[in-house]
C-alpha cells in the first residue's frame, strides 16, 4: 500500500500530471491526423491501364515522343505513367510546362539520376544531371559568367570562321566531280571540331580512335539513351550485364575519362595562357580551380564532368539541328531560294561571310527557329524532389517528368499549319500564322535552361549561311522532292533515319 500511495502522490503532482495529459493529447492528435491522412484520397493525374511489373512500358513504341503524344491525345495533356518501378509524369501542354519550369519550379528543379549519367559524369557533377543545390548553382555560375557568356562566345568567332572556311574548301573540291556529300557526317565533323577547339584547345577528331572525341561523344550519347534495366527495375540490374549495356558503359566511360585526363595534363604542363581571349574551356576551369574563385572547391573530376557537358551536349545536338534545317530547305525549294537570296544580298561581293552579317539575316534566323520547332533535338526532363501539386494534381516524390516538346510545338491548337515548315511565322510582327514564343521551348525555361544555347545557335546560323551563300544544293540522280525521306528515329536525340545525301554546285557570283 505504501508504494501505491507514493505513485498516486507523484501522479497528482502538478508537473507530472501536466506532462501526462499533454502526452495523451499529443498521442490522440497524431492518431487522428494519421487517420485523416490515410483517409484523404490523393488526386493523381489521369493514367492509362497498366500491367503488373512493367507498368505502361507495353504502350511505348520506338518513337517515344510520338507514343507519349498518342497517349496524351486520349487521356489529356498531363498524365501519370509507370515504367517498371518508376513513376513518369508526361506534360504535353505549353501552359503546364510553363508553370512547371518557371512559376513553381523549386520542387521540379532536379534531373532524373540515371546509371549512365552517374558513371560518365563523375557522379552527376556536371550541370545537366546534377541535383539542384549549392554545387549546381556554383557550376552553372561558371558556365554562365565564364565559359558560355556572350563575350566568350564572341571570343571564339575566329574558331568558327577558320573551321567553316576549311569546310567550304572541302565542299569546293567535291564540286569538281559532282559527287553527293553525306551532309550529316559533314555537320557532325564541323560541330565536333568547333567544340573541340573551343572546349579543349585543339581538334581531337582525327582517324586515331583513341583520341577521336567526336566518336566518343556519339558513343556517350548512345549509352545515355540506351535502355538500362537498373534505372527502371533496380532488382534486375544484373540483366544489364547480360545485354552488354554494362560493358558498353564501362568501355565508353574509360575511354572518355582517359582522353580528358590526357588533355588536362597537357594544359597543366603548358601553364596559364597570357591571352585571355584565346583561353579554351579547360584553361578557364583550371584557372578558376587554381585561384579558388568559387565558394566551393572543384576537383579534377568536376572539371572533367563540366567539360563532358560542353562536349557531349553541344556537338550532336547542334549538328542534328543543322542537318534537319538542310533537309527542310531541300524539301521546301521556295524557302531555300528565299534564304539564299537574303544571304547573298547581305554578303554582297565580299570574299567571305562575316559573322557580323548574321545580324541582318532575319529570315535565316527564322529558319533555325522553325527547325527547332518542328525538330526539337530532345525532350526536357525534370524530377520531383518531394511531393508536389501541379494544376490541381498530386505528383508523387521522385517522379521523372518528361515535357514533350515535340508535341507542344506541333500542337494544332497553338500553331497554324503546325506540320508545315513555315519560317515566316517567326518574322517580327508576323500575324500570318498563329503561334508565338510562349509555345516555343526547345532550350527549356527557368533555372534549368540550357546555358549553351547561344553558342549553338550562332554556330548553326554561321554554318548554314556559308552553305547557302557558296553553293546551290541538288538531290542525287533519281531522287525527287516528292519522295524525299523525312523519317525520324529516336536515340536520345530525334534524328533523321536515312543519311542526307546532297550534291553541291558552286554558286557563280
Amino acid at each position: 500500500m505504501t508504494l501505491l500511495h507514493k505513485w498516486w502522490q507523484l501522479l497528482h503532482s502538478s508537473t507530472l500530471l501536466n506532462l501526462f495529459l499533454f502526452s495523451l493529447l499529443l498521442l490522440f492528435s497524431l492518431l487522428h491526423l494519421l487517420k485523416l491522412t490515410r483517409g484523404r484520397k490523393l488526386n493523381f493525374p489521369p493514367s492509362p491501364p497498366k500491367l503488373p511489373i512493367i507498368g505502361n512500358l507495353h504502350q511505348i513504341g520506338t518513337l517515344l515522343y510520338q507514343s507519349l503524344h498518342a497517349l496524351s491525345e486520349k487521356y489529356g495533356p498531363i498524365l501519370l505513367l509507370r515504367f517498371g518501378n518508376s513513376p513518369f509524369l508526361i506534360v504535353s501542354s505549353s501552359e503546364i510546362a510553363r508553370e512547371l519550369m518557371k512559376d513553381h519550379d523549386v520542387v521540379f528543379l532536379n534531373r532524373p539520376q540515371i546509371r549512365a549519367a552517374n558513371v560518365l559524369f563523375y557522379g552527376c557533377t556536371d550541370i545537366a544531371f546534377c541535383p539542384y543545390g549549392e554545387y549546381w548553382r556554383q557550376a552553372k555560375k561558371i558556365c554562365v559568367l565564364e565559359i558560355l557568356s556572350q563575350k566568350r562566345v564572341q571570343a571564339f568567332q575566329f574558331v568558327r570562321e577558320e573551321e567553316v572556311a576549311e569546310m567550304v574548301e572541302k565542299i569546293r573540291s567535291s564540286c569538281m566531280n559532282g559527287a553527293a556529300i553525306e551532309i550529316g557526317e559533314m555537320l557532325v565533323t564541323i560541330s565536333n571540331d568547333i567544340t573541340s577547339r573551343s572546349s579543349l584547345g585543339q581538334k581531337y577528331g582525327g582517324e586515331e580512335g583513341s583520341m577521336n572525341c567526336g566518336q566518343l561523344s556519339r558513343k556517350a550519347m548512345e549509352v545515355i539513351g540506351a535502355f538500362c534495366f537498373e534505372d527502371l527495375f533496380p532488382w534486375l540490374g544484373w540483366v544489364d550485364v547480360l545485354t552488354g549495356f554494362s560493358a558498353r558503359l564501362r568501355k565508353t566511360s574509360k575511354a572518355l575519362h582517359a582522353v580528358l585526363d590526357q588533355i588536362i595534363e597537357e594544359h597543366e604542363n603548358r601553364g596559364d595562357s597570357n591571352q585571355s581571349d584565346k583561353k579554351d574551356f579547360v584553361d578557364i576551369l583550371l584557372h578558376i580551380q587554381k585561384n579558388g574563385m568559387l565558394d566551393i572547391d572543384i576537383t579534377k573530376d568536376n572539371i572533367k564532368a563540366l567539360l563532358l557537358d560542353m562536349f557531349v551536349g553541344g556537338t550532336d545536338t547542334t549538328a542534328t539541328t543543322m542537318e534537319w534545317a538542310m533537309a527542310e530547305l531541300v524539301k521546301n525549294p521556295g524557302v531555300m531560294k528565299k534564304a539564299q537570296e537574303e544571304v547573298r544580298t547581305v554578303v554582297g561581293e565580299k570574299s567571305k561571310v562575316n559573322e557580323a552579317d548574321l545580324d541582318q539575316m532575319e529570315y535565316l534566323k527564322c529558319i533555325v527557329k522553325e527547325t527547332l520547332r518542328l525538330h526539337p533535338p530532345v525532350m526536357a526532363t525534370r524530377s520531383t524532389s518531394a511531393s508536389a501539386k501541379l494544376v490541381g494534381y498530386d505528383i508523387p516524390p521522385r517522379t521523372t517528368i518528361l515535357i514533350n516538346t515535340w508535341a507542344i510545338q506541333r500542337d494544332r491548337k497553338l500553331w497554324d499549319r503546325s506540320e508545315e515548315f513555315l519560317p515566316e511565322r517567326f518574322l517580327n510582327n508576323s500575324v500570318a500564322f498563329k503561334g508565338h514564343h510562349d509555345q516555343f521551348i526547345p532550350s527549356r525555361r527557368g533555372r534549368r535552361a540550357c546555358p549553351g544555347m547561344s553558342f549553338s545557335i550562332i554556330e548553326a546560323e554561321y554554318v548554314l549561311a556559308n552553305l547557302l551563300y557558296w553553293f546551290d544544293w541538288e538531290l542525287p540522280d533519281g531522287a525527287t522532292v516528292e519522295d524525299f525521306d523525312m523519317t525520324e528515329i529516336y536515340r536520345l536525340l530525334i534524328r533523321r533515319k536515312t543519311s542526307l545525301l546532297l550534291v553541291p554546285v558552286l554558286h557563280s557570283t
